[in-house]
């Protein structure tokens, strides 16, 4: 009998019996490290409205925020930024931008252990104030800084 048949044989039902499995939904395993997403702060027009929206009310200024982004941007339909927190116990952090249409530009969850830090780009519609919130505690800490943008980003 010819046995590299029947191993491939073998394999390709095994393969098949795998993409049937994850085509049924039964086998999910980005779902289970995907965290909550926040719609409706993402759909919000309004700074306020975002935060009201994930829980936020008073959030705390503090300088333990660091906020790493151009001055002037050149472009901001890529505007990059890097976001460091030094307040320990850091779970989540926030990035809005006060005069996009949808101010909510970022949400990042943060695993235990996990170092807080962040670099990612955003979108700036114009010159605004970019606001970075992190949750941490079971309380919210704010760091802003004003990033002016040269070229819109979102469609301006």
């Amino acid at each position: 009998m010819n046995h590299l048949r029947r191993r491939l044989l073998r394999a390709g039902l095994a393969t098949s019996a795998l993409a049937v499995s994850l085509a049924a939904g039964l086998l999910r395993p980005l779902r289970a490290l995907a965290g909550e997403w926040p719609k409706a702060a993402f759909d919000a027009t309004d700074v306020s409205d975002a935060m009201r929206d994930i829980g936020i009310v008073e959030p705390v200024p503090t300088g333990d925020i660091l906020i790493k982004a151009p001055e002037i941007a050149e472009n901001g339909a890529q505007v990059p930024i890097e976001i460091l927190s030094r307040i320990p116990d850091t779970r989540v952090i926030y990035v809005f931008v006060d005069k996009n249409l949808q101010p909510m530009a970022a949400s990042f969850e943060l695993m235990n252990g996990a170092e807080p830090f962040v670099s990612t780009r955003i979108k700036m519609g114009e010159t605004s104030a970019l606001r970075v919130v992190v949750q941490a505690g079971g309380k919210h800490f704010m760091a802003a800084r004003e990033v002016k943008v040269t070229i819109g980003g979102c469609g301006t």
